[in-house]
């Protein structure tokens, strides 16, 4: 259920069905910096149990996930599995962290930020000026909500394209939930080549204070998912519970049972 990943740069290991990069935040934020250095863009998927899950049943989810230049673990199972089979990951590395740090590297490499959805357009602006309030001189160069079902439509994933490219962000920060927000990262890289895209979720939403985070313990001890669920019922208890926790159960399971045989006499 995990390995190394043979041939992935940068110590990738599978885990949970996808290749994660075996980095920490300050780590992607050294390698982000060397790729702007050097004229390079990027995109970053950040997935959890739940893109796990997706990406386990469907090839085509799977390698947009692992074709990412950096997959960082967002979802505490996926370091408790890595660290079952000898093959740890140093640490979770969330999109909403990342938003925040990234936004900090923006800043100070003189590179200007796109908000993409997180709910409705006053969201991505409260964010935005979270976001610019923390980090002095740190430019959004746009925030759009798109409707819901935008990509419903080639003209309308086309007219959010054309936005997204008019304004030559240095950084977009997405916020369309998986796989919408990755699937349109991967058509914009081929416009913006010099462009780092983050698929972050409900980062946004976090970052403009219109969701609420768990405290730092919770997150430390892989319970965020609970906090979130108590906070959102309605909208996530049928994919957290019905899907995700059995999903994660059986994921880490599955490392315990392989380390077992692994041992002498196992």
């Amino acid at each position: 259920m995990l390995s190394r990943g043979a041939g992935s740069p940068g110590g990738r290991v599978r885990v949970g069905g996808v290749e994660v990069d075996a980095v920490t935040e300050d780590e992607v934020l050294r390698r982000v910096a060397v790729a702007l250095e050097e004229g390079r863009g990027g995109r970053i998927v950040t997935p959890n149990v739940d893109i796990c899950r997706a990406a386990a049943t469907d090839p085509a989810l799977r390698e947009l996930v692992c074709s990412a230049d950096l997959v960082v673990a967002d979802g505490m199972p996926l370091v408790w599995a890595a660290r079952l089979l000898g093959t740890p990951l140093p640490a979770r590395v969330t999109g909403a962290d990342l938003i925040w740090s990234l936004s900090g590297l923006a800043a100070r490499h003189g590179r200007t930020v796109y908000l993409l959805g997180g709910g409705p357009e006053d969201v991505a602006r409260r964010a935005a000026d979270a976001l610019t309030g923390r980090h002095p001189g740190l430019r959004v160069c746009g925030v759009h909500a798109p409707p819901r079902h935008f990509d419903a439509t080639p003209e309308g994933a086309a007219r959010v394209r054309e936005r997204v490219v008019a304004a030559r962000p240095g950084f977009v920060f997405a916020g369309l939930g998986f796989p919408r927000q990755d699937r349109l990262v991967a058509d914009l890289r081929a416009d913006l080549p010099q462009t780092w895209f983050l698929g972050c979720g409900a980062a946004i939403a976090f970052a403009a204070g219109t969701l609420g985070r768990a405290p730092e313990w919770m997150r430390r001890a892989g319970l965020e998912w609970a906090y979130r669920l108590g906070s959102e019922p309605g909208r996530l208890a049928r994919r957290y519970l019905v899907h995700d926790l059995p999903f994660a159960a059986r994921l880490l399971a599955g490392c315990l049972l392989a380390r077992a045989l692994r041992r002498p006499g196992g």
